[in-house]
């Protein structure tokens, strides 16, 4: 199934899966965890979504250092260092997290300026991991040959998916656990399970740090040169974006890049809060654990399922024959949450199912969203306009995400998800416009 590296006996499957569970790890603590810490730990939604939202800047601007990935040391030492870097600060947040009193943690008044240091613990997380993220992608496509680029894009996806199990479903579940049966209060709690998720992440990035292999490939961009002069690699480095906005229908693929998720980045924002708010908040009054189970766990194997599955469908029909079918996965699906709102089931299989629904359309609908970047970064720069289409991805999720906890406070649980059906609207028009411009081919080549 695989061939030799390079002359090192280091097969795919000891480094492949590892190294892209490691990297949904900080990604998912940073971006949706977070959201779930800070809402036990009584912030306001509003401040909750603002602050938690900005997170996603280092994913936004990644592409102004990621041409300095292929162009200073190898990516290998880029996933090293990156990765140890991550454990270390993971150590911290451990360390340093505050603990508000429960009185105040019951009156959804904490003010976010208690956990000032743990967001600027946050924020270095998420400019290491954004930077692991390019050299994790431009490695895997010089460490394996083009077979087993491909024979392993679906074990790496897994993966992926399977640390978005591991944090969002048994980590929630285990600070859910450690609140209700060990009689811990929610800041320890969290406290415990950010120190487990530290020691864990350490031991991986140690392995990585032996077993990564070193390919003759991975070498600086302008390794070949005998000097790599500052002139240079500015030079370089300005090609790379220049190439990217000089594309035919470049501002039309942004805008279908900002678009195409917003009613899901409404939602994504605001789901934890109205899955743990009390019922005379409109919430659903559901446990932490309860969450990690729900969400975390039966959410994301359906939104696995569905993005398997979309895969599938759009090798067999293509991505322009496939962006219809996908938008509207995307899009209606959302209803559910209309549907828990009003209703407000107790039942955790009902809330449950609810979930499942929702998160499979999603997954199903981004497959078309993903296969869209690949398409628009095809070129000389491959990797680097890989990174800006997920920039523009990242912004797509920010900007929403920055105002959706104020929309919701003074919209309420209800009308703020009529609000995101609403939203829809802009999924189906950039959908029309951009799938005129897609290959009739691409995608089922």
């Amino acid at each position: 199934m695989y061939k030799r590296l390079n002359n090192q006996n280091i097969s795919p499957w000891f480094w492949v899966p590892t190294l892209y569970f490691v990297e949904g790890i900080p990604y998912f603590l940073v971006n949706e965890i977070s959201v779930l810490m800070f809402t036990k730990m009584g912030v306001p939604n509003g401040q909750m979504a603002l602050f938690t939202s900005l997170l996603y800047l280092p994913w936004v601007i990644k592409p102004f250092w990621s041409p300095f990935i292929d162009i200073i040391k190898t990516k290998r030492w880029w996933i090293v260092a990156m990765q140890l870097s991550i454990a270390s600060i993971l150590v911290l947040l451990a360390l340093t997290l505050p603990h508000p009193d429960a009185a105040t943690i019951a009156t959804m008044q904490t003010p976010i300026s208690l956990f000032s240091l743990t967001l600027v613990l946050f924020i270095i997380t998420a400019f290491a991991s954004a930077t692991h993220d390019v050299a994790a992608d431009g490695f895997y496509m010089l460490a394996l040959s083009q077979k087993n680029q491909s024979a392993f894009v679906g074990i790496r996806s897994m993966f992926y998916r399977l640390s978005n199990i591991f944090g969002n479903g048994l980590l929630v579940m285990l600070a859910g656990l450690l609140e209700q049966r060990d009689g811990l209060d929610v800041p320890a709690a969290w406290q415990w399970t950010l120190g487990i998720t530290a020691i864990g992440f350490t031991l991986l990035a140690l392995y990585h740090s032996f077993i990564v292999p070193q390919p003759a490939a991975d070498r600086p961009h302008l390794a070949d040169h005998a000097t790599a002069s500052p002139r240079l690699i500015i030079k370089e480095f300005a090609r790379t974006f220049v190439t990217f906005f000089s594309k035919k229908g470049v501002w039309l693929a942004i805008l279908f890049m900002l678009l195409y998720r917003l009613p899901e980045a409404f939602l994504l924002k605001m789901c934890k809060p109205f899955l743990l708010a009390a019922h005379e908040s409109g919430g659903l009054a559901m446990q932490t654990a309860d969450v990690g189970l729900a969400y975390g766990t039966v959410g994301v194997v359906a939104l696995t399922l569905g993005g398997i599955l979309g895969g599938i469908y759009a090798s067999h029909v293509g991505l322009r024959k496939a962006l219809w079918p996908m938008a509207a996965c995307m899009t209606l699906p959302c209803f559910t949450f209309v549907y828990l709102s009003i209703y407000c089931p107790t039942s955790l299989v009902l809330i449950s199912a609810a979930i499942a629904i929702e998160q499979f359309g999603y997954g199903f609908g981004f497959t078309a969203y993903m296969l869209y970047m690949m398409y628009f970064s095809e070129g000389e720069f491959k990797t680097t306009h890989y990174a800006l289409c997920t920039a523009f991805m990242a912004l797509s999720m920010m900007i929403p995400g920055m105002v959706a906890g104020y929309l919701q406070e003074w919209l309420g649980y209800v009308n703020f998800f009529w609000f995101v059906m609403v939203c829809c609207v802009a999924t189906i028009a950039v959908t029309l416009v951009a799938r005129r411009r897609v290959a009739a081919d691409y995608g089922c080549r």
